[in-house]
């Protein structure tokens, strides 16, 4: 298995974007303590390269920001054709399952919220969606990423077969 290369951030034009903000509260001696958990997936679609991180804090904006610090750790770079994905692929955590199917050119991206956000933040501009299982973002966005890392293309499933891309 080849090294995971890291992906720098700062190079890239990262586009963020809020799938879910969530009020958490904390039952202590003295009360309650709210605070604010935000699910954000950046990505920059010229590219093809996506991330997403979960921030926690007292204020909104403050739980955004830590949730985009969070993302740029966690950028993968997606196998894509021209506007679509390679091949159908379903993608697994948890119990949210999610399946990913290329379309033909002028298809759009047909997703839910999670999986929009992550499909349009890496660029794929034609895709079919289902979303299979619960409905928790959290594990929705984590099973897409799941399905996203099965992608492989032509060169990638040629080099495995020892075969030449003209040969598939």
């Amino acid at each position: 298995m080849a090294l995971k290369k890291k992906i720098d951030a700062n190079r890239l034009n990262l586009k963020d974007q809020v799938v879910a903000i969530n009020r958490v509260t904390k039952v202590v001696k003295g009360g309650k303590n709210m605070s604010f958990a935000a699910l954000v997936v950046i990505g920059d679609p010229a590219e093809g390269v996506v991330g997403y991180g979960s921030g926690k804090a007292k204020e909104v904006p403050q739980a955004i920001r830590k949730g985009i610090e969070a993302a740029k750790k966690n950028l993968h770079r997606v196998n894509l054709t021209e506007t679509s994905i390679p091949h159908q692929v379903l993608g697994r955590f948890g119990s949210g399952h999610v399946l990913l199917k290329p379309a033909p050119e002028g298809t759009g991206v047909i997703a839910g919220g999670a999986v929009r956000a992550v499909m349009t933040s890496a660029g794929v501009q034609n895709v079919l969606t289902k979303s299979l299982g619960t409905a928790n973002p959290h594990n929705v966005i984590k099973a897409t990423f799941d399905a996203l890392t099965q992608l492989r293309d032509k060169a990638e499933v040629a080099a495995l077969r020892g075969k030449s891309i003209e040969e598939l």
